[in-house]
């Protein structure tokens, strides 16, 4: 299962959210976004969990605790929304205000 943890402190680290993750069993990954231009913490993360059932307990108990001075939201991350493509190429047909050359 895939996790999300919000509203965690730029100064939080991935060995920090494992360390509260692990009491619950296994985790495959964790991964904090960071901000490509400042290198800090955006906020949030997302950690894998193998076992469901593990995960669930895991969300429960760690939803709105407290880690380095911030209340985390914990809660189990939904996919990625698909997007359309946004590029000139992508819809049928003239683009509006196309004139052909002549």
């Amino acid at each position: 299962m895939n996790i999300f943890v919000g509203n965690i402190s730029d100064r939080t680290t991935e060995v920090e959210i494992w360390s509260l993750f692990d009491p619950f069993g296994v985790v495959y990954s964790i991964n904090v976004a960071y901000d490509k231009y400042s290198g800090r913490s955006k906020g949030f993360a997302f950690v894998e969990m193998p076992d469901d059932s593990n995960a669930v307990l895991a969300i429960k108990e760690l939803n709105n605790s407290e880690v380095d001075g911030q209340k985390i939201v914990v809660y189990e991350a939904r996919p990625k929304p698909e997007r359309p493509e946004n590029n000139r190429f992508s819809r049928p047909g003239p683009r509006p205000g196309f004139r052909p050359r002549y």
